[in-house]
């Protein structure tokens, strides 16, 4: 029967129901399987009383013989009671059982047949995980091939492949599709394969994957034969190629053909080759699950009768995800004497432990936790233990005296009462388990007839592919336990617990606004979108930030001997890719890119019909021929548009037809064609005629997001945008400032689903959500109220593993999803921004920069068109300069503004000050923690009776510059009162290195990211991130490097923080201890740990018990001056690049006019700017004694309870 959905009711007139059970099914009775919906949820929700029908649908129809309902709560005040109703409809069933040694052939009527459509479909189980279903090829080199591989299914496919005739024992060496998991599990699985020229689709179950096939063909063309079963080998019938199938295979169709039905009926198309039975024969199994890794454990009696003398046996097999557990216990004679077999670190190890104290262990096998079967054999006789893994060879350990079994044999786990040691139990599956050759029935374990038992399913393996489908983003490496799976982000460039959040900052702008200066950078122009990170170079020494975007043809171009019909094509490949152009383009306020054009006797415009002689693509590949400016329409160089071409009858230089040399120069800047793809230069094919092409590359400047803000002033007011596509993974980052006491910031609603942010009370941001398992919600409580007309930053994300909250620089907030939960937010309306669905509850104030999963909100756009809301934001600080600088906040005042530093480690009006100091051997500050500081503070937060709050994960942020000469050099220490250390020091090469010490029993770990030598005299930036694990380290403008921990402790109890020398070096390892005895001579600059600043704390707190200073210490601006230095080197660099690649034949006219040009517009900037200078003095008047009397305002002492992050709240205090 193909059952489609389930029915259930509690006892008639009772109080006894079932409120949740789990369905089985099984086509046999023996062996069982259960059902799980969509997102893999295994439990169906039941009745709330005894009379109400419940109809569960089915999110795939299973076809069965046989149900089992399996009760999982039930009303607590009466007991389990139960009616049940099936829906579905009949099943017709054509099956065929392979040995192994057979298959079938389906022989054509010609000798070949081509398709250029295919349909094929079947069903089959398994419980081997080895094994070709299907085959077929041609002489052309067209070959079709399904084969079982690892439990998983390989489809190899080619039309017409290039290689000529392939060799049948090639499969091995060409590229399958991959698709499937735990396929022998020895239950039906349905195949479909649909071809359509080049295009096909593979579904295994419910999961289906989508290609494009190898080959020049269009249609598959197959010799003589299809095989089902097996790969024959022609003339010698039962001789395969490859390993043949064995199991069952169900209703196998090929384009219509019933294979099995033809094949029962005896047609000739049909050969059979073997034994091909058209009966399912079902193989022993029994297989039991294990359910805990704490109490589960099965304990059978040792058949003494069957043991060979002083011997003892066991036989079985398992699967498992789990690199750790107890497979097998036995107590041996006399008493303190155990033989055990445990996984440890995915291998097999055996132990035998004596009462002397004496312990022999032995290892084998290798990365047996990959979820396939894998069998074992354990014997003991002759003074030997043998053991052997699948059919690897066997390891044995020697004897002193015979083994004698005393009690009961455990498996899977032991009690602690009867193993003292502390051993993780096993979480996976057995089956066919034999003691001393003799078979464990587990039927007679079920039913109390034999041994005992815990925590145990039986008939049924319950084990899941956790990583099918794969849930971490962009390219993460999934791996999973039994019970979780984890996603690994090194190399990706994005971090979070499913890959999602990018490390890098979304464009140059934001990369000034953390202090940092001119040089390469990764950016993210998406964020947690799709398109990655792009390397440009971000230059940061005008006025403007500009974005570089470089090509492959920096060099001049010379071309000769081209013409329109025969164009010589010059092509520029970009640096990054074509969806990252367009949207770093897109996002930028202004692009440029010069071109130019050097000509003699090359024109660009015909002067009869004024058709181009050259021309160029823009990026979507459309042909453009204006040469300068931003008005595309306008077929002219920048000299005809500026009115001063040589020859005034052309609008071009180069249409003069000159025998000298002439220059079209222009900057292009209609960024909707930018950038420039192609040139094409086509009138060079006369004699003497010659032309010289350079194109500049992309420059872009100003970030649209950044201040992009919608005032909302009426409370029933909001914008609204599309559906919110957040089904698994979903991330809201925003910033607001408010004075009114709460409000919805966002919400959209489904059938049952739905997702919020608001200000649910003056202080507190909530973020709750509902994907199926109830409402969750998190809160952020911040000491300082949250309505004070300041910028505030918030960002929410929710993914299949957990949901987060971050509200300024205020601790995390996680929310673990439910292991078995559900997965997917199901959004129906329209995302409302600024209020909610029923116009209640509307939020008065400001928001900018909303963005979600990489997509920024056009708010300003969409407040033109909607009542109550207006474009941007009114205030000094909503403007797109920025007032201040390195995470100095903006305070508004009624006059004017003040920028906070105090959570900075810059100075200044600004905070664009470097607070550096220069240190000398026994130079040291010691900041001491005024209370036990634990790094993973949360603060109080407002307790739900809906969900629980895991407090934030343990994270810490490390930054400083220095310069020094002197190596090894101790740079920083942070010590705790648990004897945990980080240190920073220089080793005596120069590199850097970062020990960690989390855990007394442990060793140190050290980093290090880095082997150069960076006691160079340069000035280099160092900033450190710790979240749980995972460490973050980036050197200068390098790559951040990821490195993983073996621990994820927190820094308990922190007690101080010191940099240059020690003189407490009782916990340090030697390197250390002698890094810290050296102590630092150099520069170290703008240091920062968390909320703390060391640095400036010790030159404006002197005599204060948090701050201590030994030996000479002298502010400077060594730091500034090291900057400045690396700033002129790469400038000028940048400059002499630019020179040589501009080097081109000018015109010595052309020139005289430039140079007086730029004198006279020099003169007048210089008029201007004297009368704005004057102006602007007299506005700034009233601000000075307010920010003389503020000056040292970023020296107030910090709240302990503050916890910056690095990351998250980049952007909230740069404005």
């Amino acid at each position: 029967m193909e059952v489609t959905a389930v029915a259930t009711q509690g006892r008639y007139d009772s109080w006894d129901w079932v409120s949740s059970y789990v369905l089985l099914y099984s086509d046999t009775g023996r062996g069982w399987k259960q059902h799980r919906q969509e997102d893999g949820v295994g439990r169906f929700s039941g009745n709330v009383n005894s009379e109400a029908v419940v109809v569960n649908k089915l999110s795939h129809s299973i076809k069965t013989r046989f149900l089992r309902f399996v009760p999982f709560t039930w009303n607590p005040s009466g007991w389990m009671g139960l009616r049940v109703e099936v829906y579905g409809c009949t099943y017709k069933s054509f099956v065929a059982d392979f040995d192994g040694r057979s298959s079938l052939l389906y022989r054509f009527n010609q000798k070949s047949m081509s398709t250029v459509k295919d349909v094929i479909s079947l069903r089959f189980k398994s419980q081997r995980s080895e094994g070709v279903l299907l085959h077929g090829e041609g002489q052309r080199g067209d070959y079709i091939t399904l084969e079982l591989h690892r439990g998983r299914l390989d489809l190899y496919l080619s039309l017409d492949d290039s290689g000529g005739g392939r060799q049948r024992s090639g499969v091995n060496r060409l590229v399958a599709v991959t698709v499937g998991s735990l396929l022998d599990d020895q239950h039906w699985h349905g195949v479909l394969i649909e071809r359509f020229n080049k295009q096909v689709n593979l579904s295994v179950d419910a999961h289906t994957h989508h290609f494009t096939t190898r080959g020049d063909g269009q249609s598959l063309e197959v010799d003589y034969e299809l095989s089902f079963g097996g790969i024959p080998l022609p003339g010698k019938p039962g001789t395969f190629l490859r390993k043949n199938f064995h199991g069952c295979m169900e209703n196998l169709y090929y384009n219509g053909i019933n294979i099995i039905d033809l094949a029962k009926r005896r047609k000739p198309q049909i050969h059979s080759v073997g034994n091909v039975t058209f009966q399912c024969s079902e193989p022993q199994s029994g297989a039991c699950t294990f359910l805990s890794s704490s109490s589960s454990f099965l304990s059978l009696p040792s058949p003494a009768a069957s043991a060979p003398p002083g011997g003892f046996s066991a036989h079985f097999g398992f699967r498992t995800w789990n690199e750790a557990g107890l497979l097998l216990s036995v107590p041996l004679s006399p008493d303190l004497q155990r033989l055990d077999l445990r996984l440890s670190g995915s291998r097999l190890l055996l132990t035998l432990q004596t009462s002397s104290r004496h312990k022999s262990e032995v290892f084998s096998g290798h990365s047996l936790n990959d979820g396939l079967w894998h069998s074992v054999r354990l014997d003991s006789k002759n003074l030997q233990i043998t053991l052997s893994v699948d059919k690897e060879p066997h390891s044995t350990v020697e004897l002193w005296e015979k083994l004698e079994v005393k009690g009961n044999v455990y498996f899977g786990g032991c009690p602690s009462v009867e193993c003292p040691l502390s051993t993780p139990a096993f979480q996976g599956c057995l089956q066919l388990i034999f003691i001393n050759s003799q078979t464990m029935d587990l039927s007679h374990v079920q039913q109390g007839l034999l041994g005992k038992y815990n925590e145990l399913q039986f008939h049924t393996c319950n084990i899941r592919d956790r990583c099918l489908p794969n849930l971490c983003e962009h390219g993460g490496r999934c791996s999973q336990t039994w019970s979780s799976f984890s996603c690994d982000c090194s190399g990706t460039g994005y971090s979070g617990a499913t890959c999602h959040n990018s490390i890098y900052e979304a464009s140059c702008e934001a990369y000034k606004l953390i202090g940092s200066s001119s040089g390469f950078y990764s950016i993210d122009p998406d964020g947690s979108g799709p398109l990655g990170a792009a390397q440009v170079y971000c230059n940061m020494t005008e006025d403007r930030v500009w974005t570089v975007i470089s090509h492959n043809s920096t060099a001049p171009v010379t071309v000769q001997g081209s013409s329109v019909l025969k164009p010589h094509v010059i092509k520029l490949n970009y640096s990054v890719s074509t969806p990252q152009l367009h949207a770093i383009v897109e996002g930028s306020e202004h692009c440029q890119q010069e071109v130019v054009y050097n000509c003699r006797k090359s024109r660009l415009f015909n002067a009869k019909d004024g058709s181009p002689l050259s021309w160029w693509l823009d990026r979507g590949g459309e042909r453009r021929s204006y040469w300068g400016g931003f008005l595309p329409g306008v077929q002219q160089c920048s000299c005809g548009l500026e009115e001063n071409c040589a020859d005034m009858n052309y609008f071009c230089n180069c249409d003069a037809d000159r025998d000298a040399w002439a220059n079209d120069s222009g900057v292009l800047s209609f960024k909707e064609h930018l950038p420039v793809t192609q040139v094409l230069v086509g009138d060079t094919e006369r004699t003497g005629a010659q032309a010289v092409v350079h194109v500049g590359a992309l420059r872009c400047y100003g970030d649209k997001t950044l201040w992009n803000a919608a005032s909302f002033y009426q409370e029933s007011s909001y914008l609204y945008f599309p559906t919110l596509q957040a089904e698994l993974a979903s991330d809201v980052s925003f910033y607001f400032k408010t004075s009114s006491p709460s409000g919805v910031f966002l919400e959209n609603l489904g059938l049952k689903h739905f997702i919020r942010v608001e200000l649910s009370a003056p202080s507190v941001v909530t973020f709750s959500f509902d994907v199926g398992n109830g409402p969750a919600v998190l809160s952020v409580k911040s000491p300082r109220p949250l309505n004070d007309r300041q910028w505030h930053y918030v960002r929410a994300e929710r993914n299949v593993k957990e949901a987060s909250l971050h509200v300024d620089q205020l601790p995390l907030r996680f929310r673990d999803a439910p292991a078995e939960g559900y997965l997917r937010l199901r959004l129906s309306s329209q995302l409302f921004v600024g209020g909610t669905a029923s116009q209640q509850r509307g939020f008065l104030g400001c928001i900018r920069t909303l963005g979600v999963n990489g997509v920024n909100f056009d708010l300003e756009e969409r407040a033109k068109m909607t009542p109550g809301v207006s474009s941007g934001c009114p205030g000094y600080c909503s403007g797109s300069s920025s007032l201040c600088h390195n995470r100095g906040r903006c305070i508004e005042k009624s006059s004017g503004y003040i920028c906070d530093c105090s959570l900075t480690a810059y100075g200044g009006a600004t905070c664009d000050q470097e607070v550096s100091v220069s240190f000398d051997r026994e130079s040291s500050v010691t900041y001491t923690f005024q209370e036990p500081f634990s790094v993973m503070q949360t603060g109080n937060s407002p307790a739900s009776g809906v969900s629980t709050e895991t407090p934030g994960r343990v994270r810490e942020d490390v930054a400083f510059s220095f310069s020094t000469t002197a190596a090894p050099a101790m740079l920083l220490t942070l010590n705790t009162f648990s004897q945990q250390y980080i240190a920073v020091i220089l080793a005596r090469n120069g590199s850097l290195h970062i020990w960690y010490h989390l855990k007394k029993n442990m060793s140190p770990e050290v980093l290090s990211p880095s082997p150069s030598d960076l006691a160079d005299g340069q000035l280099h930036r160092v900033r450190i991130h710790r979240v749980s694990g995972n460490v973050y380290v980036q050197i200068d403008q390098d790559e951040h490097r990821k490195f993983t921990l073996s621990s994820d402790a927190e820094l308990l109890l922190v007690r101080s923080l010191t940099l240059g020398k020690v003189t407490r070096q009782e916990a340090f390892g030697e390197e250390v201890r002698q890094a810290a005895s050296r102590g630092f001579v150099g520069c170290l600059s703008s240091v920062q740990f968390n909320h703390v600043a060391p640095l400036k704390a010790a030159l404006t707190s002197r005599g204060s018990s948090v701050v201590s200073v030994r030996g000479p210490l002298v502010q400077s601006n060594c730091g500034v001056l090291a900057d400045s230095a690396s700033h002129i080197m790469t400038d000028k660099g940048a400059a002499n690049k630019r020179e040589t690649q501009n080097d081109s034949p000018k015109d010595l006219a052309v020139i005289a006019g430039v140079v007086t040009a730029v004198v006279f517009i020099a003169g007048c900037a210089l008029a201007v700017v004297t009368r704005l200078v004057f102006q602007q003095r007299r506005a700034q008047r009233s601000m000075k004694e307010e920010q003389r009397q503020n000056m040292y305002t970023d020296y107030t002492p910090t709240d302990p309870h503050l916890h910056p992050s690095v990351r998250d709240s980049v952007k909230e205090y740069y404005i």
